[in-house]
């Protein structure tokens, strides 16, 4: 008989979200200057005293830092036609080439979605740019007015070989929702050829480990506890990762409902 006590259910909720954060850094401007040091301490942060992130997130003319500070295991992504998502299909393709070409494994894409008759295009020449490398479009859902037009979004994306449907980029008013994302999930469960394959990645807002357990517990809800695993599943977040140390370092916080 295991007389082991169980884990809070606040502890594994943490170290299942520390086991599938994408811990990001974007910083407006580091895109053409600068952020050296910011990736250094990002990077220190992703192999942290509390595990392992499975990757991190940055702008693609810091990839290439990124991938020289970090062991094999955690994973490197980087931006593509961020975060604005036009639809100049070689400003994408040059982002994307540039990804590849630093040694990062991950590229996340964001798709047109203020013009998604130009996504499928877009969408079809950066996988072709990325061979190889786990693509995750994003669909800026807190931009698309409906829930018809998420759903079309990410029909698009999967006709393009997404290996990831994302919610947002963090740059905008609304970013992940549990409706979005219930929405996103559904999309990849009605493909029988994705379900077992393509991930999802909520991302934006998203800054407690009980905000990630929403998300966590939707995935497994809609795609089975099986997907809840960093091939399947990340979170996009770059405030998360204190709130996961402050729960596995066993920090006190008041009940909810308490007077303190």
């Amino acid at each position: 008989m295991n007389d082991q006590p169980h884990p809070p259910a606040d502890a594994h909720a943490a170290r299942q979200a520390l086991a599938c954060l994408d811990l990001t850094s974007l910083v407006d401007g580091h895109d053409r200057s600068g952020g050296e040091a910011d990736i250094e301490r990002l990077c220190a942060r992703a192999d942290g005293r509390c595990g392992r992130t499975a990757a991190v997130c940055v702008w693609p003319r810091l990839a290439g830092l990124a991938r020289s500070l970090l062991p094999p295991d955690i994973r490197v992504a980087a931006v593509a036609n961020f975060p604005d998502g036009g639809s100049d299909s070689a400003r994408a393709v040059r982002d994307a080439a540039a990804i590849a070409d630093a040694g990062a494994q991950e590229v996340d894409v964001v798709m047109p979605y203020r013009d998604l008759a130009a996504a499928p295009a877009l969408l079809a020449a950066v996988r072709r740019a990325c061979e190889g490398l786990t693509l995750k479009v994003i669909l800026e859902t807190g931009e698309l007015a409906d829930a018809s037009l998420i759903t079309q979004a990410a029909q698009i994306a999967l006709d393009a070989g997404a290996d990831f449907l994302k919610t947002s980029t963090g740059k905008r008013p609304v970013s992940a929702t549990p409706a979005a994302a219930r929405l996103l999930l559904q999309a990849i469960a009605d493909r029988p050829a994705h379900r077992a394959r393509v991930g999802f990645k909520p991302a934006g807002g998203i800054r407690t480990v009980a905000d990630a357990a929403v998300y966590m517990a939707l995935t497994a809800d809609v795609l089975g506890p099986e997907a809840v695993t960093p091939a399947r599943f990340r979170i996009g977040a770059s405030g998360l990762l204190d709130d996961i140390e402050a729960v596995l370092a066993g920090a006190q916080r008041p009940a909810a409902g308490s007077a303190y």
